[in-house]
This record gives C-alpha cells, structure tokens and sequence, in this order.
C-alpha cells in the first residue's frame, strides 16, 4: 500500500487516504477513512492535467465544488451521497459514500446483454433516482452504464451528478460540459438548444438499448459521427428488447416533447419487471398498458410503481418530427464547434472524464479491493458464474 504515492496522506486533518479505486483523466478516487466519524468513504481527488492553464484549472475547481453543492441537495436512495467537500493543496476534494459492488457497464463487459425484465427493473429504479435529482431542479446529463452502480446490497444507484447544473442558474460552460459522452447525447442537446428533464430521458433510453442489444445504437468511430447519427439517424431496430421495446422505442423520440413522461416509463417498467405483458403497448409511445391483476384485484406493478402519478399520462402517439435541412445544418455546425474545442485543447474528454477507463482504472468508477459477491435485488436474478470480482465502487468521478 505504501508504494502507492500519497497513500496514507490525511486530507484536511479528517480523511485518511488508503488506496486508489479508480484514475481518470481530470481526478483520482480514493477508497478512504474518515478518522472522526470512523466509517470508510470515497473522496475524489481533482487532479487537471498539467498543460492545463491556470484559468481552465481554476474553472475546474469551481465546477467541481459546484458539483458537491448541487448532488448534496438529492437525497434518495439510489442517489450515491455526497458527504463533505473539503480545500486542500487550493483544490476541492469531494467526500462520497462508499458503494461496494460493480458498474453496470462491468456487468455487461463481463455478461453481455441482459434479459429485459432485469433490464426493466435497473431501468426503474434508475428512473426513479432521476425523478428524484429532476424534483430537486437537477438534470445529470451524463446517464450511462458507467454511472449506474449495481451495489451488493442489490441497490441500483445513479452516480456523478458532476455535470449537473441547477436549473435556473447561470450554468459554467466548456467543451468538457457540453459534450458529455457524445453516443448517449439527446439531440437537442446536440443541437445547441436548452436541455431538459426530456434529454435524461433519452439517455436512459440509450442506456436501456445497449444493455438489451449489446451496442450502442448511435455510436460510430468518431465523435462528429456520433452526434450526426443522433441527430439525422432512425433508431435501429430492437431484436433482443422483447418486451422492453415499446418503452425504448418511446425514450428514443428525437422530438423530446413526444417521448415518454417519466412517470408513464417508470410505470411500464415496473410492470414489466414484475412480469407484467407489454402486448397491450401497442408502439412506442402508444395506449397506456393495463397492468394484470391477481385474484385480490391488486395489479402486478403496485409493489414497486413509486412516483408514478395518475395524471401523468405517455407521450404523443404522433410520428416523429422529420429532421430536414434546418436540424441538419444545426447538428453540422454544432458538431465542427465541439470539434474545434476538443482540438484546442482536449479539455472536453479530460473534464467529462468518461467512464470507457473504468476497467482500467477510470476515475469514475472503481477497482480495487474485494467485496462480497453482489446481491440481487427483490426481481433481478443472481448472474451466473461470469467470473465477476465484486469491488468498490464510488460516486461522482
């Protein structure tokens, strides 16, 4: 443990560093003790790359503790906590509650796509920790595999609310914030226009896609290629979703005015994950389905359907508003701007740090020491023998 630099450092007289559980570009995240309260905790270290200059290091820092204000204002649940943040060295160390278990994107590295009620259930209780950051005025805008952590008390939680910014407030603005992870983008962000509760939406979709399909269906071998494709491109058809494929199919409106309200998706996947049909959809954004009953009346997704209100009714049935000239001019200039930020000076993938370097160290999620083997949760099965070593995983990265 000792050859490991600043292992065994005490930050800000509280937080005794132990080892590394993941490295990014922009931080490291540590697996750490706090010596007051005497519980172990996760505690992201900032660390900007060396070329950067002084006014981009300075600005990092600033989105960073704005990062610990915003996610502290959710409590939920499937919300990974922030606990502290702390100066040390004239730079923001962000204190979060430690998650011992595996990343989503680990899970389908190792196991491939899932089912699509297993799928359904980690999609619902994704749902309903963003409903929770979205009634606290709170977008994440950075949903993907690699931020969902499947904990082995069988949580499902969401992490790295770090590119969330207050709605309402005058938002930090660079390349690193607006690009995010360009496959699971929603098109009007893409398109330069403001963002909404609607473009989470579209990521879960993505997110929800990959993991039933085992790819992704907008991400191409560049970036400019990738944003064209969220744009211009039809969804690919869904043939592994089965039952799934309605509430994807209704995520991945590229009019965000006609995708599924929140409620209304969670609902379905509850019903699903219950074992409920989704015979009676009908399309992707079509009738409201009626969830079975038992002999006692009480319909099969009661047990888990949350939030859902009654008035909060699906999308519009309508077809998809065609992407003609105007969208496609937008989405061309939208993307040779991100270009020309990512070539200035790389600060885009540096800042929104993605989650690909997970498995190798990536400071967003994890490595590192064992834990026991994950629990599944009340209406996921147990994976089979992949393989898999359970390690500690941690919040915002």
């Amino acid at each position: 443990m000792s050859e490991v630099p600043d292992t065994g450092r005490v930050v800000a007289d509280r937080y005794r560093l132990l080892d590394p559980l993941g490295e990014g570009t922009a931080s490291i995240v540590w697996r750490a003790r706090d010596e007051v309260l005497g519980r172990e905790v996760a505690v992201k270290e900032v660390r900007p790359p060396a070329a950067l200059p002084a006014a981009d290091a300075q600005w990092l820092h600033s989105r960073l503790e704005r990062e610990a204000w915003a996610a502290a204002r959710v409590s939920h649940r499937n919300v990974v906590a922030v606990h502290d943040v702390v100066t040390e060295d004239s730079r923001p160390w962000i204190v979060m509650e430690l998650i011992r278990g595996l990343a989503l994107s680990d899970v389908l590295d190792a196991d491939g796509t899932l089912p699509p009620r297993r799928a359904a259930r980690i999609g619902a209780e994704v749902l309903t920790a963003l409903r929770g950051g979205h009634g606290a005025g709170l977008l994440h805008r950075d949903v993907k595999p690699g931020n969902v952590l499947m904990a082995n008390d069988g949580r499902v939680m969401l992490k790295d609310f770090g590119l969330t910014t207050p709605e309402g407030s005058s938002a930090l603005t660079v390349a690193g914030e607006a690009i995010g992870s360009p496959e699971y983008l929603a098109p009007e962000r893409v398109l330069g226009r403001t963002p909404g509760p609607e473009s989470d939406l579209w990521s879960l979709g993505v997110l929800l896609y990959t993991a039933t399909e085992g790819r992704s269906p907008f991400g191409r071998r560049t970036p400019a290629d990738t944003l064209r494709a969220v744009v211009e491109e039809e969804l690919p058809p869904l043939r592994r979703a089965g039952v799934l494929t309605p509430v994807v199919e209704g995520l991945l409106r590229k009019d965000p005015a006609e995708r599924l309200t929140s409620g209304e998706a969670e609902r379905r996947l509850r019903i699903l994950a219950a074992g409920g049909t989704g015979a009676a959809l009908g399309g992707p954004a079509g009738p409201q389905l009626k969830p079975p009953t038992d002999d006692t009346g009480a319909t099969a997704g009661e047990a888990g359907a949350g939030e859902a209100g009654a008035g909060e009714a699906g999308a519009a049935t309508g077809p998809p508003e065609p992407v003609g000239r105007t969208k496609r001019t937008g989405v061309l200039v939208a993307v040779g701007a991100i270009l020309a930020l990512l070539i200035a000076g790389g600060l885009a993938w540096a800042l929104s740090d993605d989650d690909d370097t997970d498995r190798g160290g990536g400071g967003k999620a994890s490595a590192g020491t064992s834990a026991s083997a994950p629990a599944a949760g009340p209406a996921e099965a147990t994976p089979g023998a992949t393989g898999h070593r359970p390690v500690d995983v941690v919040g915002p990265a």
